[in-house]
């Protein structure tokens, strides 16, 4: 399948967070011109290490752009060394958040500009064109914004705390964002939206990826109020999530792990819901449900980078077939 070369001339705005969220982003990068993307990515996962900024979405997405993510993991730095974690438990350090040798040195550059007044966004787009990378990748926000786990067995965390040290194996009975209420959307945020032909939410935990996303002020009303279309790619198939905790997440607060509840869950923002060919026959369900909704199903499973263009060639030419 060739793109549509509808798209050469196109600005495409992406909504990521986590590893299936940056493979998405990856497979459009791979078809778009220069400068025609940008990925908006969450910063409710943002926390400070041992006095280091740490951004592990902006980072994913960053460094799977770059061609730098390790593939095994799908975050991370390829052939990463681990010499500084080695010396820390030399010292008797508990170590729960793995920060390796060349990763750490993000990390210290980011501290160290947001210390000197340097805005997150500034920064971001500083490290991502010394890696090279030739599309837009931006926070939702430049203030800070974290989302808060609460949990029956380890009581309130932090979603690093959450996801990281206790696995995502606490039972979750509630998900709050610490500073909504103060968070604002910034203005290279906002000329993305402006200017963008088409929004795609990628195949990101709609809870605790996409959710924390939309809060900043402005951000979420101005995709309700938008001209142009917007679609989501499931995490889901089968029932389960590809990586991590969305249906187990789900299931907790009571959704169903199924299409239709992230159909719900998107109602309002989106024009069109891809599933994968696995959940074909839910596409009656979701149209029951939501009879504005246009389905696609198609395989989403990103096993290599060429599934990831695949993936993005299909829901491009598809929103050109269907929705515009």
């Amino acid at each position: 399948m060739a793109l549509d070369a509808f798209w050469k001339n196109k600005k495409i705005v992406a909504l990521a967070g986590g590893v299936g969220g940056a493979k998405f982003a990856h497979g459009l990068a791979k078809l778009l011109p220069a400068g025609n993307l940008t990925v908006i990515v969450n910063t409710g996962d943002d926390f400070v290490h041992y006095g280091l900024n740490i951004s592990p979405d902006l980072d994913t997405v960053m460094y799977t752009l770059a061609g730098y993510a390790n593939p095994v993991t799908g975050w991370g730095i390829l052939n990463e060394t681990w010499h500084m974690a080695e010396m820390m438990k030399i010292y008797d350090e508990p170590i729960w958040f793995n920060l390796g040798d060349h990763d750490l040195a993000t990390h210290l550059i980011r501290t160290h500009g947001l210390r000197n007044g340097e805005t997150l966004t500034a920064i971001t787009r500083r490290l991502s064109s010394a890696l090279g990378i030739q599309h837009h990748i931006l926070p939702a926000s430049d203030d800070t914004l974290a989302t808060i786990v609460e949990t029956k067995e380890s009581g309130t965390l932090n979603f690093q705390e959450y996801f990281v040290k206790y696995r995502w194996q606490p039972t979750v009975t509630s998900i709050t964002f610490k500073g909504e209420d103060t968070a604002q959307t910034t203005s290279a945020v906002m000329t993305a939206l402006n200017e963008a032909d088409m929004i795609v939410i990628c195949p990101s935990n709609p809870m605790l990826s996409i959710e924390p996303l939309l809060k900043p002020a402005g951000l979420r009303a101005r995709i309700e109020s938008r001209q142009i279309p917007c679609v989501a790619i499931s995490p889901l198939i089968g029932g389960k999530a590809v990586k991590g905790p969305a249906d187990k997440l789900m299931t907790e607060l009571d959704l169903p792990a199924t299409q239709t509840s992230i159909a719900r869950y998107y109602a309002g923002l989106i024009d069109g819901l891809v599933v994968d060919t696995t959940d074909a026959h839910e596409g009656d369900a979701v149209r029951e449900a939501f009879p504005e909704m246009s389905i696609l199903a198609t395989e989403t499973l990103m096993k290599n980078e060429e599934d990831r263009a695949v993936l993005a060639e299909s829901v491009l030419n598809w929103t050109r077939e269907v929705l515009l």
